[in-house]
Order: structure tokens, then sequence, then C-alpha cells
């Protein structure tokens, strides 16, 4: 980092800490050759996409619908927040690189799902049943059975 005072090309970092609910990080840092004092900001970059929902509405790309999600997916299952908030990072990266600025909602929650299925597989029976808006044991049901062919030795360790 360069020193806004003397234009020295490094600095030394002397205190660091999380801001904004995690959504940044704030650094206090000191130039060698100067002696002067400053801060700086590290933030993800936004993902610049534009959700098109199923009614044809667009929306921009929140973070916090995603992360919503898949907390409430989660909600009482042995999943670290670092290990939930590094998945939806890689939900939003896969985003940042795409071509295509706007994205179905549809394939943003298929996206989710994919994620929560090898995270942990109630909590991905918890969010298909809202996303795929069951109406009856059945539909879950047909879920939990493709569920077990996608990963049968887990279902068969489950019963033994």
């Amino acid at each position: 980092m360069k020193c806004p005072f003397c234009d020295n090309q490094k600095t030394k970092v002397i205190d660091s800490r999380a801001v904004d609910e995690g959504g940044a990080i704030r650094r206090r840092r000191r130039c060698p050759s100067c002696g002067s004092r400053f801060t700086t900001f590290e933030r993800r970059e936004k993902v610049d996409v534009v959700i098109v929902k199923r009614d044809g509405t667009r929306e921009a790309y929140d973070r916090q619908k995603i992360a919503t999600g898949f907390y409430k997916a989660l909600s009482k299952r042995n999943i670290a927040e670092p290990v939930i908030e590094s998945t939806i990072d890689e939900i939003e990266d896969e985003l940042k690189h795409r071509s295509e600025k706007q994205v179905p909602a549809s394939e943003i929650g298929d996206m989710v799902m994919d994620r929560l299925r090898r995270l942990d597989e109630i909590a991905y029976l918890r969010f298909a049943s809202v996303y795929k808006n069951f109406d009856d044991v059945s539909e879950f049901q047909k879920e939990l059975k493709e569920l077990g062919e996608l990963v049968p030795e887990q279902v068969e360790d489950r019963s033994a």
C-alpha cells in the first residue's frame, strides 16, 4: 500500500479489524519512511449483476438475500459461519465471472441448492421445500429419494 503522504511503496499494518458486520476490513498503517499513519478499508468487489425474477421484474443483486436463505436452511445445523460465508463468496465469484450480467433468479436458487446439498443434506431439504414450493409430503419424499440416489453411501450409513 502506497503512503498517501510521501508515496513510499511499502507501509506497515499496525492494526486490523472487521467493520460493517464483517463486510470490510479496517487497517491502520504506518509509513516507515515518513512516520505518518493512515487508515485503509478493504471491501469485496461488488457483484454487478441484475437478477431477473420469475415474474420478469429485475432487481440488483443483494448478498443478504442469499445469506438469509443459507442461514435459515442451516439453522441449528453444525456448520461454522466462516464455511457459510466462504460458500456465499463462491457463488458471488461465479456470478462476477459471468459474461451475462442478467441472471435468472432460478439459476441463483440452483447454485444455492447445489452448495447446500454438498454442505448439509437436511439444510438442502429445508431450502428445497421452500424454493420448490412443495405442496405435500409426496413432493418432499420425491426430493428425498432423488437425494438418496445422488449419495447412496451416505443414506446407507445412516440406516445402519
